[in-house]
């Protein structure tokens, strides 16, 4: 048996006095103007997608790591500086994953007032990039420890932990290069379940071989130094690293609850989840699993005014997500805290432009009808009445009343970036934020960007 909420039926006369605003005639001519030109070539080099700020960070820590090299080899090339090194990338590469640390990430970024150089606010918007220095940490941490595990093997065994040591030693390093093979980006975007399942376990059975590594290692030490035990283990760097990893990525399960949910079921391509367990804010997302331990989804939160909890707006895009709108559980795990996302940039900018296709409307939805930044909106999706509901179309026409509506059904797909450059223009938008599929999401930030606005959208790093 399936909890649901009653919905109204599309047929009744309030549902049908519900109409789209009409489109404008830029939005209508759209495809036969012309794009602004493009800045100078010097310009946009760095607004194209391989030299977006994730990869740019990614650069940066390796470089960081080249130089921190170069001084090692040139000096003593000890295994106590290799081991520094190894425990410096470890604790980046987990820490900025941390839903704490992304919400003050976002903290921080967003607290520039919309006064400041547009350029420097421009940058700060590029904040959601921050996975950059996990995966910049990633690679460095695997490669010093290869490095690290070889002068381990040249060394001369301290008896029976020293082996020990070593064992444990291949058993992380195989498993940090497995996990960085898994992550390159063709296998991920083929097999994205398979890479989740193999970061998720191989990462906590490597931070657990971690753990019996530093206390090997600690206690080898303690032999030779004449130190009690409980001094060397309290003073190990590995020892007090291990123990702010293993809390930063066990946190995201302190919360872990199975909580109860009910629906609105709009059509068959979409559900309107609703929770009642905790509030959010703006522009958060919620973690939501049926197997806790194989696979978890994100999804905005959207508030509900006048009423507790939160309600997420789930579409059918894949298995999963079509499996949960057929079954319409009565529970479902969620995990976590709520955790910013790409949309808290809006705060930067006087105006924005939010241009969402499909169910990209559900992350855009909270800053719409939260009202915090002034906005525009372009939504092109197939027959929104019937997909979404009366109700959510009717809410988002309450605060965009002149939103541009783009009923594929009756129109046909639109070009979206010359949509979007007419609407952007029309309102005058200092920025436009896209919530699409990945390449309608480049293909848009791309435009804007090197032709010199702000653009934002997400970049698919997880």
């Amino acid at each position: 048996m399936t909890a649901t909420v009653p919905q109204r039926d599309l047929t009744d006369g309030v549902s049908r006095a519900i109409e789209l605003p009409p489109l404008t005639g830029a939005a209508l001519d759209h495809r036969e103007r012309q794009l602004p030109a493009r800045t100078e070539p010097w310009r946009r080099l760095f607004k194209q997608r391989r030299f977006m700020h994730h990869n740019r960070l990614v650069a940066l820590v390796l470089v960081a790591n080249a130089m921190y090299a170069i001084a090692w080899a040139l000096g003593d090339a000890s295994v106590e500086g290799a081991t520094y090194a190894v425990l410096v990338n470890f604790a980046l590469t987990a820490l900025v994953r941390q839903q704490r640390v992304v919400n003050l990430f976002f903290r921080v970024a967003t607290a520039a007032p919309v006064t400041w150089p547009l350029r420097v606010r421009w940058s700060l918007g590029k904040v959601y990039h921050f996975g950059g220095l996990h995966v910049g940490g990633a690679i460095a941490t695997s490669a010093w420890f290869f490095i690290l595990t070889a002068m381990v093997f040249l060394e001369p065994t301290q008896g029976r932990w020293g082996q020990v040591a070593r064992g444990l030693s291949l058993l992380i390093l195989t498993l940090l290069l497995g996990m960085v093979a898994t992550a390159i980006p063709r296998f991920r975007a083929r097999f994205h379940d398979k890479f989740e399942m193999i970061h998720r376990f191989a990462g906590w059975t490597a931070l657990g071989l971690f753990g019996m590594h530093s206390v090997v290692v600690a206690v080898s030490q303690q032999q030779g130094s004449g130190d009690s035990l409980a001094r060397t283990f309290f003073t190990s760097p590995a020892v007090w690293v291990f123990l702010l990893v293993l809390c930063s990525v066990s946190s995201t399960w302190w919360d872990l609850r199975l909580v109860p949910v009910t629906y609105e079921k709009p059509s068959n391509h979409v559900v309107i989840a609703r929770f009642a367990h905790r509030t959010t804010f703006a522009g958060s997302s919620t973690a939501l699993s049926r197997d806790p331990l194989r696979e978890w989804h994100h999804f905005a939160n959207v508030h509900t005014a006048g009423q507790d909890g939160f309600r997420l707006t789930i579409s059918r895009a894949g298995d999963w997500t079509g499996s949960l709108i057929d079954d319409l559980p009565e529970r479902l795990w969620v995990k976590g805290i709520p955790t910013a996302g790409v949309g808290n940039i809006d705060a930067l900018f006087s105006k924005v432009l939010w241009v969402a296709t499909g169910s990209g409307i559900g992350p855009c939805l909270p800053h719409l009808l939260s009202g915090d930044t002034p906005a525009g909106l372009v939504w092109s999706t197939r027959d929104p009445l019937a997909t979404y509901g009366g109700g959510l179309v009717q809410e988002i026409l309450d605060v965009q009343p002149e939103a541009t509506i783009w009923d594929t059904t009756a129109h046909g797909k639109p070009d979206l970036v010359k949509l979007a450059f007419a609407v952007q223009e029309q309102i005058q938008a200092e920025a436009v934020i896209c919530i699409s599929n990945k390449p309608t999401t480049w293909s848009v930030v791309e435009a804007f960007e090197e032709r010199g606005i702000p653009a934002y959208g997400a970049i698919w790093d997880s």
